[in-house]
């Protein structure tokens, strides 16, 4: 989603008058809510995989009244484009793929050697037809505020004097993407011993990783897994100087609200989804079976994660920052 605001950047640099609208998930409107260019976040009530062709019907139904020009459909699937369909947009922009021969009528080619980025794939659906890619990709920017920031940082005590290195040891979509939780322990032992404060981010399903970091050293390091709501994260990840992070949403968040990452990549490599942050170190070790891109290493050794070690991150950490003199 954040990717994605990429693409709405564009299309209102193109027509600064124009209104987007976005179907999307209810847990993507904290996200959508901090980007200027989105007018309203509209929920289909399908689960990730469900058909909802009743729930799809109603809700494009409902939406002929908008009479809307376009609607670009970033998934490929068959189903991303039927609520379009149901809502009769005249124009319906999308990739070949699924036999959505009809659904889509604005149907473009994929190139993945000209666009091997993701977020060049999305932004360049909302160029013209013809028109030359990659396309010029801006960077994503989530609006900030600070009044719920400051709430957040008195509801969570999270006042301290200090510099201060947050660090996403979670990945959704699988362990493949998950630099061990030891060695996120590691690092954040070396950093608190050299005087940082340490802040853990991610959702209850990381609270493990993140009790693994904290069994690794002791001092000035905060467990937030499970804590905060996804706006909140959005503030408070705008707080450290920089953040250490797997290829994950959060990666992403952070660099949209300014902050410096660096990012350690598994099964899945910068080439397709890099940082978009302003000031970024990518770390990615591409051994003989790189990228597989699945869920579980299917080898069983995850090398492409373990051979990436503790110093290398921090080396990193150390070179992302010193402008700012950060862990001189």
């Amino acid at each position: 989603m954040v990717m994605a605001q990429s693409l709405f950047i564009t299309l209102r640099r193109r027509d600064p008058e124009s209104r987007i609208d976005v179907v999307a998930p209810r847990w993507s409107r904290a996200i959508l809510a901090r980007m200027p260019e989105v007018a309203d976040a509209i929920e289909v009530g399908v689960q990730h995989g469900e058909l909802g062709l009743r729930k799809r019907y109603r809700v494009g139904q409902s939406l002929r009244g908008r009479r809307y020009d376009q609607a670009i459909v970033l998934p490929r699937s068959l189903k991303a484009a039927l609520l379009p369909f149901f809502a009769r947009i005249p124009r319906r922009t999308g990739y070949r793929g699924e036999s959505r021969y009809g659904l889509i009528n604005d149907m473009r080619p994929l190139d993945r050697s000209l666009c091997p980025q993701t977020v060049q794939r999305f932004v360049a659906l909302g160029q013209p037809a013809g028109d030359p890619v990659p396309p010029p990709i801006p960077s994503p920017r989530l609006t900030l505020d600070e009044g719920s920031r400051e709430r957040a940082v008195s509801r969570l005590g999270l006042s301290g004097d200090g510099p201060l290195i947050g660090l996403v040891p979670g990945a959704q979509y699988g362990t493949s993407r998950r630099w061990p939780a030891e060695r996120f322990g590691e690092l954040a032992g070396k950093l608190v011993r050299e005087g940082y404060r340490v802040w853990i981010f991610g959702s209850a399903a990381d609270s493990e990783a993140a009790q693994t970091i904290l069994s690794h050293c002791t001092g000035n390091v905060l467990d937030l897994t499970g804590r905060t709501e996804l706006e909140e994260v959005v503030d408070l990840i705008s707080l450290p100087q920089a953040v250490v992070t797997n290829d994950t949403g959060l990666m992403h968040v952070a660099g949209a609200v300014g902050t410096r990452v660096v990012v350690v990549y598994g099964a899945t490599t910068p080439e397709h989804t890099p940082s978009l942050a302003d000031e970024s170190r990518m770390i990615y070790r591409g051994i003989e079976c790189s990228p597989c891109s699945a869920r579980i290493c299917p080898f069983e050794h995850n090398r492409c994660l373990t051979e990436i070690g503790t110093d290398e991150v921090f080396e990193a950490l150390r070179a992302l920052a010193r402008p700012s003199h950060i862990l001189e």
